[in-house]
C-alpha cells in the first residue's frame, strides 16, 4: 500500500531567471504547479494566452503536415505496432530539434501548400474532364459552339431532352413552321435522353424558329467555345495533362519530404511543451523583479530538486507538509507484483489523502479470482507467452500498456495453476484427441478435482474465497481507522461485523443440513458452534447500539441501529456474488468440451484431422477471447463492488506534474 508522500513547494526567485527555472522544472518533471493567490498591488499575472495560442497553432500545423505525409506516403506498420510505444530520444536531441523548429515550420507550410496544390490540381482535372465529357455529343460539329450565323443567316446549336431522329425533327419543324423556307436542320448526335442538333435559317425567320424550338424543349449548350468542339477537346486534353502533371509533381515533392516526418513530430512535441510552459508562466505571480511559484512534489524528489535549484539560482525554496485543508495530488508507487493493478485502481478512483493504496492487497486476490474464472492451463500458458513476448519485443512500450500486459502475465500464471488443479487443458482436448486419432485412453488427472464432476465443491470453495476477500477488505478498513486513531470506530464498524458475519458462518457450517449439502470433510464441534453463536450475538447487539451513534435522539439512534443490522443481508448478497467464480469457470470448461466434441465428429483420418484442426483453432480462439473478457470484467466487478465497498471511497486527484508531456516521443535522460 504505497501512496507516495507529497510535499508542498513554495519558490521565490528573481524574474530574470524565470525561463531557466521553468525549463529546469519541466525537464525534471516532478512538480505539479498550483495556481496561487498573491497581492495584486505588488504581484501580477502576465497574459500569455496569445503566445500560448500561437505555439499551439504551430504544433497543429506540424501535425497536419505529418498527417498529409502519412496519407500521401503511408508508413507500413505491423499488426502489433500499437504496442511499440513512442520512440525514445535524449534531452539533448530534443533541445537540438527545438532549435530547428523555425526551419521545420517552413517545411511544414511547404508540405501543406503542396497538399493544397495536389487537391486543387485534382479538382481542376476533374472539372476539365467534365467539360470534355459535355463536348463529346458535339464532336461532329465543325463550327464553334458559340457560332451565331452570318449577316443573313442565324445558326441554332442546342439539344432536345429526348431521342429524336433527323427525319422526325424536320417533320415537326415543317409542321410548326409551314411559312418558313430556306431552313436546314442536322442531328449531330442522338442518345436516349438527349439529341444535339445544328439548325440554320434566314435571319428574318430567326424569331419564329426560336419560338418553335423552345416549344419543343430546345436548350442551348451548357458550354460555349470560340473553337470547334474537336479543337476545344484537344485543348482541354492538354490542360488535363498539365493538371495531372502538376499533381504528380506536387506528390513527388511531398514524397521527397517524407524523411522529415520524425523531425516534424519532434518539433511538434517541442513546441507543445513550450506552449505548456507559457501556460504555467501565465499562472505565476510576478513583480517587476521577482516571481513566486507553488506546487506539490513527491517527498523523495524534494531534496534533490531544491538542492539543484539553490545551486544554480538565487532563490528561496521552502518545502513543507501540505496543510490539513489542502488537496495534494496522489501518486502510487508499488512493487513489481502489485504495480500492474494500479490501472484498475485508477479506473475506479485514486485513494483520497487519508486512505491507503489498495493495490497491494487487491493484487493477490485479483490474480486468484481471474485465474479461477478462466481456469484452463492451456489458455493460461497462451496468455503468459503472449504477454511475455510483447513485453520483451517492445521495450519502449508505454507504461500503462506495460502495466496492463504485466497484469495479464500474472493472471495467466494464476490461470495456468488453476487449470492444472482442475485438470483442464483446452478443456478435455487431450483425451478427445487420444481417443479420436490414436484410439487410446490418455488422461491428465486434476491435481485437486474436476469442477464438472463436483460443482458443489467448487461453489462452496468460491464462497470461501469470497468470505476471505470481504474480510480482507474489512481488515483494511480496520487498519485505516486505527491509523487515524479512530479506535472506537474500528471496533464499531469492523470488529462487530467480524463477530456477526464470522459467527453466523461458523453456525451455518455446524448445521446438519449444510453438512449434507456441502459434504464438508470436517465437522464443526458443538461447543465451537455455541461460542460462534454467542460472538454473533455480541456483534449484532454491538451493531444495533452503535450503527446510529451520530444521532442524539435515542429513538432515531435505535432505528438506525436496526437499519445497520439489516446490512447483514448485503453481506449475504456479496458472498453469493462469488458464485460467478463457479459460473465462469464452468463456462470455460463446458464450451471447450463442446468444441472438442464437435471437432471429433468426423472421426480420425485426414479429413477428420483437418476438420478437427479448423474447429479447434476457431472454437478455442473464440472461447479464450470471450472468457478472457468475461474474467476481466467480472474480476473488476468483484473488486469495485464487493471488495472496495468494505473500505474504499476514493476521490483522490491524479498527480500531473509540469513536464515535457510529449505526444510522439519519449524523452529519456542519459545516465
Amino acid at each position: 500500500m504505497a501512496v507516495v508522500p507529497m510535499k508542498r513547494l513554495e519558490l521565490f526567485a528573481l524574474r530574470r531567471d524565470r525561463k531557466a527555472i521553468l525549463e529546469l522544472l519541466q525537464r525534471r518533471g516532478v512538480v505539479e504547479v498550483e495556481s496561487t493567490q498573491a497581492s495584486g498591488e505588488v504581484f501580477r499575472q502576465a497574459d500569455t494566452s496569445q503566445a500560448q495560442q500561437e505555439l499551439e497553432t504551430q504544433a497543429r500545423l506540424l501535425e497536419q503536415a505529418v498527417e498529409l505525409l502519412d496519407h500521401t506516403v503511408p508508413v507500413k506498420k505491423g499488426m502489433l505496432s500499437f504496442l511499440a510505444g513512442r520512440k525514445p530520444v535524449t534531452w539533448e536531441e530534443y533541445q537540438r530539434q527545438g532549435q530547428e523548429a523555425p526551419a521545420l515550420l517552413e517545411q511544414a507550410r511547404e508540405i501543406l501548400r503542396l497538399g493544397k496544390q495536389v487537391t486543387d490540381s485534382e479538382a481542376q482535372a476533374q472539372r476539365l474532364e467534365a467539360q470534355l465529357e459535355t463536348l463529346k455529343p458535339w464532336m461532329a460539329l465543325d463550327l464553334p459552339l458559340d457560332a451565331k450565323g452570318t449577316g443573313s443567316t442565324r445558326v441554332f446549336l442546342g439539344s432536345f431532352p429526348q431521342a429524336l431522329e433527323e427525319g422526325a425533327l424536320k417533320a415537326q419543324l415543317a409542321q410548326r413552321l409551314p411559312q418558313v423556307s430556306g431552313m436546314e436542320a442536322e442531328v449531330l448526335s442522338c442518345q436516349a435522353q438527349q439529341t444535339c442538333v445544328f439548325l440554320v435559317c434566314l435571319r428574318q425567320d430567326a424569331a419564329q424558329v426560336e419560338e418553335a424550338l423552345r416549344s419543343m424543349g430546345f436548350t442551348y449548350p451548357a458550354v460555349t467555345s470560340p473553337l470547334p468542339p474537336a479543337q476545344q477537346a484537344k485543348a482541354l486534353e492538354e490542360e488535363i495533362r498539365g493538371a495531372r502533371k502538376e499533381r504528380e509533381d506536387a506528390l513527388g515533392k511531398i514524397a521527397g519530404l517524407a524523411p522529415k516526418r520524425e523531425e516534424l513530430l519532434l518539433a511538434a512535441d517541442y513546441i507543445s511543451a513550450r506552449a505548456e510552459k507559457y501556460q504555467v508562466l501565465g499562472e505565476l505571480w510576478q513583480s517587476p523583479h521577482t516571481f513566486c511559484l507553488a506546487g506539490y512534489l513527491p517527498a523523495e524528489d524534494a531534496p534533490g530538486l531544491v538542492g539543484e535549484l539553490e545551486s544554480r539560482f538565487t532563490l528561496l525554496a521552502e518545502v513543507a507538509e501540505p496543510g490539513p485543508q489542502e488537496d495534494p495530488p496522489v501518486k502510487l508507487k508499488n512493487n513489481f507484483f502489485t504495480e500492474p493493478v494500479e490501472g484498475v485502481v485508477e479506473g475506479y478512483s485514486l485513494p483520497s489523502r487519508h486512505e491507503v493504496d489498495p493495490s497491494a492487497v487487491m493484487a493477490f486476490f485479483y490474480y486468484v479470482l481471474f485465474g479461477m474464472m478462466l481456469s484452463d492451463a492451456a489458455y493460461g500458458l497462451l496468455t503468459v507467452v503472449g504477454s511475455a513476448f510483447a513485453l520483451r519485443k517492445f521495450p519502449d512500450m508505454e507504461l500503462k500498456m506495460r502495466k496492463t500486459l504485466r497484469m495479464f502475465l500474472f493472471c495467466g500464471i494464476s490461470t495456468t495453476v488453476w487449470g492444472v488443479l482442475f485438470g483442464s487443458y483446452f478443456g478435455d482436448a487431450i483425451p478427445v484427441i487420444a481417443q479420436t486419432f490414436f484410439h487410446t485412453e490418455i488422461t491428465v488427472p486434476a491435481l485437486w478435482f474436476e469442477p464438472l464432476d463436483d460443482p458443489m465443491r467448487l461453489l462452496i470453495f468460491s464462497f470461501g474465497v469470497g468470505v476471505a476477500h470481504l474480510f480482507t477488505g474489512l481488515g483494511v478498513q480496520f487498519y485505516q481507522l486505527a491509523k487515524q486513531k479512530k479506535y472506537a470506530d474500528a471496533l464499531y464498524d469492523v470488529v462487530f461485523w467480524y463477530l456477526l458475519v464470522g459467527g453466523l458462518i461458523v453456525v451455518l457450517l455446524s448445521t446438519e443440513i449444510f453438512q449434507n449439502i456441502a459434504e464438508l470433510p470436517f465437522v464443526v464441534p458443538g461447543p465451537v458452534a455455541a461460542v460462534a453463536g454467542v460472538l454473533a450475538g455480541i456483534g449484532a447487539v454491538g451493531i444495533l447500539f452503535t450503527a446510529g451513534r451520530e444521532s442524539r435522539n435515542p429513538v432515531k439512534r435505535f432505528l438506525k441501529g436496526l437499519y445497520g443490522l439489516y446490512g447483514v443481508s448485503s453481506y449475504l448478497s456479496d458472498i453469493l456474488s462469488y458464485s460467478r467464480l463457479l459460473a465462469l469457470g464452468l463456462a470455460t470448461s463446458v464450451i471447450s468440451t463442446v468444441f472438442n466434441q464437435l471437432g471429433a465428429m468426423l472421426g480420425g483420418g485426414v479429413v477428420g484431422a483437418i476438420f478437427f484442426a479448423v474447429v479447434f483453432l476457431i472454437g478455442h480462439s473464440m472461447n479464450m477471447a470471450i472468457n478472457l473478457l468475461g474474467a476481466y470484467v467480472h474480476t473488476n466487478r468483484l473488486q469495485f463492488v464487493e471488495f472496495f465497498g468494505k473500505f474504499y471511497e476514493g476521490g483522490g486527484r491524479a498527480y500531473a506534474p509540469f513536464a515535457a508531456n510529449t505526444k510522439h516521443f519519449q524523452i529519456k535522460e542519459e545516465k
